[in-house]
């Protein structure tokens, strides 16, 4: 089946690309690219006044499956993926049982195999996330893990996250990090800060990520492992972002939506919905963050999709897990508040979501436009206007603070290897049957 998308704007900072093109794809790959192409082709779409850009990709999401389906499976968090705008997201081990061996990646990636986008594992650091023994990295990275995380906590052990370091420096594959001294989190529900002392509600200070975020760069600088900070949070974070770039270090980061855009006063409301780890910090802390986009110090944006079931968020703010359901929300959330904004521009909107996470994980043939790389593709339409409805989600969770938001700027369809998944209906918007 060959598919030629005509008179879109086709943006891809990898190739310097941003002008009005033709793109012919044939057996999930970019065949041809380049004004007015004349080529035969089954089917044709017009895709005037679209952006086409390549995949977008989230290095941080949470499908719970295996173990906890009731908040999301492969299946249901790959459409809500392709709905999103991705074609590429890559699936934290917390689950049950933990992704720490061969056979839960596999499976992982079995189960991946009719999913709507493609799914990459990432596997933990220690055995069980116990933070006591090293996982034979090696194994796991043979069996198809892209990465190394003990995410929902951080490594305790020096020695141990040394060592994953060290592996990192010779393996294809990266760490993230959830930077969180938790004995100085234990049993906070959100920042520690003037709201928290109002609500009377025990705060997780800003040092609890920063004390981490320090000894892990230190350790980057020690071994030369690849290191990549997740959910950046705090502006302390952000000066040693700052250093570690002055040092040349390979150390990377990633920021939220919800970090960049909310601040620890919307938890004023009680609403679970705003309960997230890392917690929603002072203006402060969002100010400097912003700072740290504009200035390049983040690499990516990532979603930290995190759903729950709707029981569990109702628990109350003080009992509700922390998590926030990111895949459906974030690429209008970015196109309204900060490219419509200025505070950021669409080509390093789609250098952050796409170019900078396919270098991360070594994808060659994603995250770039040319003939020859897999035909993974994001189109956006900057001007639809869209209002989030929690109610319209295809994820199983409904945990958003963003309801009924109205945003400017949305994905209107995601192909992946030249399959359009997104619309589910398998046909690019307004095309004809």
């Amino acid at each position: 089946m060959r598919l030629l998308i005509r008179n879109g704007r086709v943006l891809c900072p990898a190739s310097k690309l941003d002008r009005i093109s033709d793109i012919l794809i044939d057996k999930g790959k970019i065949a041809a690219l380049g004004p007015r192409l004349k080529a035969p082709a089954d089917r044709v779409f017009d895709a005037a006044r679209l952006v086409v850009a390549p995949g977008f990709i989230d290095l941080h999401v949470h499908l719970r499956e295996p173990g906890q389906e009731h908040k999301e499976t492969i299946e249901t968090g790959a459409r809500a993926a392709a709905r999103g705008g991705f074609t590429t997201v890559c699936c934290m081990p917390n689950t049950a049982p933990v992704n720490d061996s061969p056979d839960v990646t596999r499976f992982i990636l079995d189960r991946a195999k009719s999913a709507a986008v493609n799914v990459l594992p990432i596997a933990s650091v220690s055995r069980g996330l116990q933070g006591e023994e090293l996982n034979d990295l090696r194994g796991l990275a043979a069996a198809g893990a892209a990465a190394f995380s003990d995410d929902g906590r951080a490594v305790a052990s020096s020695r141990l996250m040394r060592l994953a370091l060290e592996a990192s420096r010779d393996l294809p594959v990266f760490v993230v990090d959830h930077c969180e001294d938790a004995a100085l989190s234990d049993g906070g529900v959100m920042h520690e800060g003037v709201h928290s002392r109002r609500l009377g509600l025990k705060g997780i200070p800003a040092a609890a990520e920063e004390i981490i975020a320090a000894r892990d760069i230190i350790l980057a600088g020690l071994t030369g492992g690849r290191l990549h900070l997740a959910h950046v949070s705090a502006r302390g974070t952000v000066a040693l972002l700052r250093e570690a770039r002055r040092r040349k270090l390979r150390v990377t980061c990633e920021a939220t939506p919800h970090h960049l855009l909310l601040t620890d006063a919307a938890c004023g409301s009680r609403d679970p919905a705003f309960k997230v780890n890392p917690p929603l910090r002072a203006r402060s802390d969002v100010k400097a963050l912003l700072g740290a986009v504009r200035e390049g110090l983040i690499d990516v944006f990532a979603t930290d999709h995190a759903p729950h079931a709707e029981e569990e968020k109702r628990l109350g703010f003080e009992r509700a897990p922390f998590g926030i359901n990111g895949l459906e929300t974030a690429v209008p959330l970015l196109l309204d508040r900060l490219v419509r904004s200025k505070v950021i521009s669409l080509n390093r909107l789609v250098r952050m979501m796409a170019t900078a996470p396919a270098r991360l994980l070594g994808l060659k043939e994603k995250g770039v436009l040319r003939p020859g790389a897999d035909a993974d593709l994001t189109i956006l339409d900057l001007n639809a206007r869209t209002v989030v409805d929690v109610r319209s989600f295809v994820s199983k969770s409904r945990n958003s603070p963003f309801d009924g938001w109205r945003l400017r700027g949305a994905p209107v369809a995601a192909l992946v290897g030249g399959r359009v998944a997104f619309p589910f209906d398998g046909f690019l918007p307004g095309e004809k049957t």
